[in-house]
């Protein structure tokens, strides 16, 4: 069996130590490439470097909506700038939050924009972040939708309702799920995520936030990924081989992976 972690912040330094023993885990495991996910423009330049280092990692460069206020003047400039690079293949991560105050929403919109318009120019997928703010960002993909046509992208991370993933399935968008999947306490993500197409599922961890059960409470990292995907597997009701297959086909459609 193959997985690919589509969402993963290995630039963080809590892998500052052990980067090299965490992938030789992932891949002990089959995770067989990772996505090292920017949040902001030093840290778009840290996931580059990373995926030049690492062979077996995508990058992805982006300002996630709560480091938009905190952004230097030259910071979209420089994601611009390295976002033709071989090594990303996606932009974000971006989107909209409502649950933290860290940006005003009308400059949040202004950077998603941003990201949209860049990813229909180099054709390259965006990575969604999404937080409290499901209607304003459904409002946004529609409007770059009826516009542009089909958004290239992912919902990274989903915790929405079954209306809000239909609606970004219908505009192009995959649905990806991380170590919330298996909490106890979200059975409706669960009943959700059993009424979308495996067609357009991802799985991924987030690391190092949020592990999965029985992995929580520890530093997540990509190893973990295969937790999360057999939580969705028996979701499904299918095999984790099967679920396997279909999640990495996907990630290699959307993200260009070989």
């Amino acid at each position: 069996m193959q997985f690919i972690d589509t969402h993963a912040h290995l630039d963080d330094e809590r892998f500052r130590d052990d980067l090299s023993q965490v992938l030789e885990r992932a891949r002990q495991k089959g995770v067989v490439r990772v996505l090292t996910i920017a949040t902001t423009a030093s840290s778009s330049q840290a996931s580059v470097a990373l995926a030049e280092q690492h062979p077996f990692l995508a990058a992805t460069v982006g300002i996630q909506p709560n480091h938009v206020a905190e952004a230097a003047a030259d910071a979209w400039d420089q994601v611009a700038a390295l976002a033709n690079r071989p090594e990303v293949a996606a932009l974000g991560e971006t989107g909209l939050d409502r649950y933290w105050d860290n940006t005003p929403f009308p400059q949040q919109e202004d950077y998603f924009a941003r990201h949209l318009e860049l990813s229909r120019r180099l054709h390259k997928p965006v990575v969604i972040h999404c937080r409290e703010a499901e209607a304003d960002l459904v409002r946004m993909l529609h409007a770059e939708f009826d516009k542009n046509g089909p958004v290239r992208g992912v919902m990274h991370s989903f915790t929405g309702n079954l209306a809000t993933a239909r609606a970004c399935l219908e505009m192009g968008l995959y649905i990806s799920f991380a170590g919330m999947l298996t909490y106890k306490n979200a059975e409706n993500l669960r009943q959700a995520a059993k009424e979308l197409p495996l067609e357009r599922l991802l799985v991924e961890t987030d690391a190092p936030y949020l592990a999965p059960v029985p992995m929580r409470g520890k530093r997540n990292e990509p190893a973990f990924v295969v937790h999360t995907a057999k939580c969705l597997a028996d979701v499904k009701e299918i095999s984790l081989e099967e679920l396997a297959q279909h999640t990495t086909a996907n990630a290699k459609t959307l993200f260009g992976l070989t």
